[in-house]
C-alpha cells in the first residue's frame, strides 16, 4: 500500500461522509491520515498500514462516542397528544357509552369523546378535562 493509496482513502472517506452527514466514515478518514502520515514518513508493511488503520480508526471512535452521546442527550418535547392533557374542552355532543355517543371540542377541532368513568353521561354544552389521548378519541371527566 502506499501514500497516494492513503490519501484516495482520505478523499473517499471525507466524500462519503458528506454524501450521507451522518458520523458514518468520519472515523474512516481520519485512521486513512494517520495512517498516510505515517505511511509518508516510515517505510511499512501492507500489514502494519492495515493495522495502523484499524487502531486509529477505533480510537477516534471511541474517543468520539461520549461527545456524541452529549449532543444527542435533548430535552424531551412533548407532543400534540401529550399537550392536550389536562386541558378543557367542551362537549359538543352528549357523551354516553351506552349509546355510542360522545364529542367535544378542543382547540377548535371536534374530537370523539368517551367518559374516564364508564357509567357518566356528560350533557352537551358541559366543561370536561382531558385525561388521556387514545389515538383520535379522548378520554374525558366532568370539570
Amino acid at each position: 500500500m502506499s501514500v497516494l493509496f492513503w490519501a484516495i482513502a482520505v478523499v473517499a472517506f471525507v466524500i462519503a461522509e458528506i454524501a450521507t452527514v451522518q458520523l458514518v466514515s468520519i472515523w474512516f478518514a481520519a485512521g486513512a491520515f494517520v495512517t498516510l502520515l505515517l505511511s509518508y514518513f516510515y517505510e511499512l508493511s501492507a500489514f502494519e498500514q492495515l493495522g495502523i488503520f484499524i487502531i486509529s480508526s477505533s480510537v477516534f471512535l471511541l474517543l468520539s462516542v461520549p461527545l456524541i452521546k452529549k449532543r444527542r442527550k435533548k430535552a424531551a418535547v412533548a407532543t400534540n397528544a401529550e399537550l392536550d392533557v389536562g386541558r378543557h374542552a367542551t362537549v359538543i355532543e352528549e357523551i354516553n357509552v351506552d349509546k355510542g355517543t360522545g364529542r367535544v371540542t378542543l382547540n377548535g377541532v371536534n374530537w370523539s369523546a368517551v367518559p374516564e368513568d364508564e357509567n357518566a353521561i356528560i350533557p352537551a354544552g358541559a366543561i370536561v378535562i382531558v385525561t388521556k389521548v387514545m389515538g383520535a378519541k379522548l378520554r374525558v371527566r366532568p370539570e
